[in-house]
């Protein structure tokens, strides 16, 4: 049966050819236009394919609309004599005319002036004018045996090209502007340089037997083609002058003008025989039937696109021809004449109507299946209507026709289509790579419900149609910049995380790897899970994660490297649904608030790190209704969050992680409750931007001492010992429990720069300089606090305590409070769980106190450290920078003054001065301190600020 099928196609295509060839009717123009009343001898299409520029014996110039056969310019009037060349420049804003005059004009499109003086340094007529690519120079041909190439901007020669014997007729710069060819009634065509008076190549034909009418370059500039007096049309190799095949022979009369279209497939030729022939580029044969006027063709344009054709005639008559249709009639299906289907295809392809390109494309396949070209323009019509799988497909056929070719030039052309698909895989895999680095370990994919590790979803990628677009591209326009290869993976692994609470036997891995989601059985959290992805789906993303079946948790390793990757993984999502299982539909406002997510460890990030997130309430629809693309721009959400976290709503919306801020941070966690006790530290690395080993297994205490150290050593931040409760066995300097951080942090009263000046003046009155000066040079000494293996090295004003006595009547059983005296402090009262011994000037003891002011450069408006051996990442926008100075003073804005009058000494003993959170230790056997915890802050002041002996105490102590 096939081999049927096959017989008869062939029996009908080749009836249908014979019907083809033997048709004869008669082209007719499609418009035909009276354009001048005289004759038309030049013509010139601009970029939009409409419009044409139109010159006469009548003077002028004219620019007609062919679609609506209107004038829409001109007339441009200004030659003295018959106009007999105009171009038209490549921008479409200017147009070069040249007449009998001697004169060479420019004119404006838009104002219908001239752009300078008439150009006149010819002195015989000027036959031939055209534009550079670039639209920079202008070059003219004139009966002065001379060719002049001018600037067109200003009209000044640039050069003057000498070695013609007679008349030149034409002029034309080669595609790329780097040589002009010049045709002349020497019989001759000459090749010149077009940066200097350089003539390149002398083509003299002997069997040429008049004068050379008419000159072109091919495309690509390899040919040159010439129209004679002879009525014949030449094709040349513009390298050697030697002459290709044989000449284009059919017009009884002289032809006048040659164009060639823009793909190089054909060319025209208008004649004194009062026709328009086309020609074969590659045969030289003619195409189909002459084209007729009724007098004598003068010149003729094809359009951009090479779809139209336009001619005058010395009747002052203007007719538009489709050359489709010319063609179409011409050969129908004829085999040989594949190039029109070809030809067709390219010039649909250049004005995006993609449908009739392909349709094109595939007659030319049905044609010539053996070709590559049919295959490489079906490919570029798919890619254009976006069908890249089928484009893709078009690719492999047509490497393997051109792998099939012994053609040199074929196989090259092979090699650069390969190379440039090997190159984009290359890139696209580096891009894979790249965006990988920052997602979950292995997502879901939301279509086939089933996991997919990094390998499985690059894999996916290599064989989806965004790939296919992109290797497309690359073979339409040339290896591939990577921003759009960048957007195109970001855009395909774009994935949807799911904060939620934990319920009673979520879905492991365990339980759904090799299956596919959908296919479970919808019970329990199972249904949870299927919406989860179906609304990931159905917001167009392809990918989903949920921490209960995307990790391994027997796994340590990849249990360790989640934890510690977490933060990012939300932070680079494109979407977090937070599901609130226990909002009921059509809650309203204070339901959020309210739910068990919001107490749970792990979801302060969760809502922290992403950019855009949806709540979801128990039925999977949105919360309060809100159908905006973010939660996050819903300001009722928002206030409600932020009411109900402590979190102000810039943090809530657009958080930097990071130490900065540390007290306040821990704050926001101190309300928060974990399953296992260790998660309430490991909770907040990312938060911190800290990266730890996870040790399941170990005390909270340690966990959470752990991550306080990292932050304290990597910031020199010692607000994270501002707190009260119990302390830690990790540090006494820390808590035990994150719940210490819910009292609001100490801070010290703010001074108007108007009281800071003042205090500062009247202890300069009263204080010696060297003082103030020897105890800045104390602190500005003082190394950043450090802090490694659960040992605290503190820089610290101490306080010696010299008297501690426990009030009478105290519940012995719960906490004590003590009236405690220190040097060169105010008397205070301190109370602790500690029961400690007491002690006086007539009852002392060996063991030593203190009260401390942990040091804190930024406070005392001193410099960040600068020694980064120190370990100590200040960032410029926490709390305790500079930038966020209350006293509205910096250290640069009174440097100058400051080494006259002392003034920072002074204000430095201003804040010295003011109410401060001080830390009471105890020294131990070894001489290193402990702390005592108290169950309120501990605020404590010096008795006179202007005693500066009382605060030379300066050290740093190790704390265990």
């Amino acid at each position: 049966m096939p081999g049927m099928r096959d017989v008869a196609r062939k029996m009908f295509l080749i009836a249908r050819r014979r019907k083809t060839v033997a048709q004869t009717t008669q082209p007719a123009p499609t418009r035909t236009m009276q354009a001048h009343k005289s004759s038309v001898w030049a013509v010139a299409f601009f970029k939009d394919g409409r419009r044409v520029v139109t010159g006469s014996d009548d003077k002028t110039l004219r620019i007609w609309d062919m679609e609506k056969e209107e004038l829409v310019g001109g007339p441009f009037e200004g030659h003295s004599d018959w106009v007999k060349s105009v171009a038209v420049s490549p921008d479409d804003r200017r147009i070069a005319s040249g007449g009998l005059d001697h004169a060479i004009i420019i004119w404006d499109v838009e104002s219908r002036q001239k752009v300078c003086s008439p150009l006149v340094k010819h002195t015989d007529k000027v036959w031939s004018v055209c534009f550079s690519p670039d639209g920079k120079k202008l070059a003219s041909g004139s009966g002065d045996k001379t060719v002049i190439v001018w600037d067109a901007g200003t009209g000044a020669v640039l050069l003057t090209l000498l070695g013609h014997q007679d008349a030149v007729w034409s002029v034309a710069f080669s595609p790329d502007g780097l040589k002009l060819a010049s045709g002349s009634c020497d019989h001759t065509i000459r090749v010149w340089r077009t940066d200097r008076t350089e003539q390149l190549l002398k083509i003299d034909d002997a069997a040429q037997q008049d004068w050379v009418q008419s000159v072109v370059w091919s495309p690509d500039g390899q040919q040159l083609v010439s129209a004679s007096a002879d009525t014949t049309v030449k094709f040349w190799n513009s390298l050697n002058g030697c002459q290709i095949g044989q000449p284009c022979t059919g017009h009884t009369l002289l032809i006048s003008s040659l164009v060639i279209s823009s793909d190089g497939c054909f060319i025209a030729t208008a004649s004194n025989d009062m026709t328009v022939r086309l020609w074969s580029t590659k045969s030289h044969q003619q195409i189909g039937q002459a084209l007729k006027h009724t007098s004598w063709v003068s010149c003729l344009a094809i359009s951009p696109n090479g779809e139209l054709l336009v001619s005058g005639d010395r009747k002052g008559k203007v007719r538009l021809w489709s050359i489709e249709n010319t063609l179409y009639t011409a050969f129908g299906l004829d085999s040989s004449y594949d190039f029109f289907f070809a030809h067709r295809s390219k010039g649909k392809l250049g004005r995006m109507l993609y449908v009739e390109a392909l349709s094109a494309a595939e007659k030319v396949i049905e044609l010539n299946p053996s070709s590559y070209l049919g295959y490489e323009l079906q490919h570029a019509a798919l890619h254009g209507a976006q069908r890249y799988d089928s484009a893709y497909e078009s690719f492999k056929i047509m490497l393997n026709k051109l792998d099939n070719t012994t053609d040199a030039q074929m196989q090259k052309l092979r090699q650069k289509y390969i190379s440039a698909s090997k190159v984009t895989e290359a890139t696209v895999r580096q891009a894979i790579h790249a965006h990988l680095e920052n997602a979950p370990l292995r997502l879901i994919n939301t279509f086939a419900g089933r996991l997919c590790d990094k390998d499985a979803q690059t894999d996916a990628f290599m064989k989806s149609t965004e790939y296919k677009k992109l290797l497309s591209s690359s073979v339409m326009h040339g290896p591939l910049q990577m921003e759009p290869i960048k957007e195109s993976v970001a855009k395909y692994f774009s994935w949807v995380m799911l904060s939620h609470r934990w319920e009673r036997k979520e879905p492991l891995l365990r339980n759904i790897r090799n299956k596919a989601i959908y296919e479970l059985d919808p019970v329990g959290t199972v249904v949870k899970l299927q919406r989860f992805c179906e609304v990931a789906r159905d917001a167009g993303y392809l990918w989903a994660w949920s921490d209960t079946c995307c990790i391994d948790q027997n796994n340590n390793a990849e249990v360790q490297r989640s934890v510690n990757s977490m933060f990012v993984w939300y932070r680079h999502s494109k979407l977090t649904i937070i599901y609130l299982s226990d909002v009921p539909p059509s809650s309203t406002s204070g339901a959020l608030a309210n739910s068990t997510w919001n107490t749970r460890g792990w979801t302060v990030q969760e809502f922290l790190a992403p950019s855009i997130v949806l709540f979801y309430q128990a039925d999977w629809s949105l919360y309060l209704g809100v159908c905006s693309r973010n939660h996050k721009e819903s300001v009722a959400i928002m206030q409600e969050l932020e009411h109900a976290t402590g979190i102000d709503a810039r943090s809530l919306v657009t958080f930097h992680p990071g130490v900065t801020g540390a007290r306040e941070k821990l704050q926001w966690a101190s309300s928060r409750v974990t399953t296992l006790q260790e998660d309430i530290a490991y909770s907040l690395f990312g938060i911190f931007d800290i990266h730890l080993p996870v040790i399941y297994g170990e005390t909270k205490q340690n966990a959470l001492g752990r991550l306080l150290q990292a932050v304290v050593a990597k910031s020199g931040d010692i607000t994270a010992l501002d707190w009260v409760g119990q302390s830690s066995n990790f540090n006494s300097c820390l808590p035990a429990d994150i719940f210490s951080y819910k009292a609001s942090p100490c801070k010290p009263p703010t001074l108007s720069e108007d009281e800071m000046q003042r205090l500062a003046t009247a202890l300069r009155n009263t204080v010696a300089v060297e003082s103030a000066l020897k105890l800045y040079t104390l602190l500005e000494n003082l190394s950043a606090p450090r802090f490694a293996n659960s040992r605290l090295q503190l820089p610290c004003i101490a306080f010696p305590l010299t008297e501690i006595r426990r009030r009478p009547g105290e519940d012995r059983d719960k906490c004590f409070t003590y009236d405690v005296k220190a040097d060169g402090l105010q008397d205070l009262v301190i109370t602790t769980e500690d029961k400690r011994i007491q002690m006086s000037p007539a009852r002392p003891t060996r063991q030593s106190f203190l009260l401390v002011r942990p040091w804190n450069r930024y406070d005392l408006e001193l410099p960040e450290f600068t020694d980064e051996a120190q370990g100590v990442g200040y960032l410029p926008n926490g709390p305790s920078s500079l930038s966020d100075n209350s006293f509205g003073w910096s250290l640069s804005d009174h440097k100058a003054a400051d080494s006259q009058t002392h003034m920072r000494e002074f204000r430095m003993l201003v804040h010295l001065g003011q109410p401060f959170g001080a830390l009471l230790l105890a020294q131990q056997r070894g001489g290193e301190y402990k702390r005592i915890a108290s169950d309120q802050n501990i605020i404590a002041r010096v008795r006179d600020m202007a005693s500066v002996d009382d605060m030379m105490d300066v050290r740093t102590l190790e704390i265990l």
